[in-house]
Formats: C-alpha cells, sequence, structure tokens
C-alpha cells in the first residue's frame, strides 16, 4: 500500500501497539521505510517500519477510512 500524509485507518481489536485504546490512527509523514503515525487518544507520535503497517492491514487490525466508506 502507498501511504500518504493524513492517511486515517480505523483500529480493530488486536492492534498491539494500541496502548492508548484510541480508535483510529493517523498518518503524519512517510519515508521509503517508516511511517509516522498518531492515535487519537495520544500526544506522542510512533514511527513504525512500512512493512508492518502492511502486516497490520493484511491482517484486517488496521482499515484504511476512505477504503472504507468506498465499500459502504
Amino acid at each position: 500500500m502507498e501511504y500518504k500524509h493524513n492517511m486515517e485507518f480505523e483500529i480493530r481489536n488486536g492492534f498491539m501497539p494500541n496502548m492508548y485504546n484510541s480508535d483510529r490512527l493517523k498518518v503524519l509523514e512517510v519515508s521509503e521505510s517508516s511511517v509516522i503515525i498518531q492515535m487519537n487518544n495520544a500526544e506522542n507520535r510512533s514511527v513504525f517500519p512500512v512493512d508492518h503497517l502492511d502486516y497490520w492491514i493484511k491482517r484486517g487490525l488496521l482499515v484504511n477510512v476512505n477504503e472504507k466508506k468506498r465499500t459502504s
């Protein structure tokens, strides 16, 4: 998946890094190898390798909010 600034994802149960009990996360910055995100209930930012986000999306633990709207 190609990640872009301000993309939003709904967080599903089972997403292990969800320490703040957030229901959404937003992409703040993107590089070739990492993505900086912020969860809606947190003031801190987190950095994840792109392949980790790919894994969580494939598992259905992160759902792109825009994709969800298109399929509804």
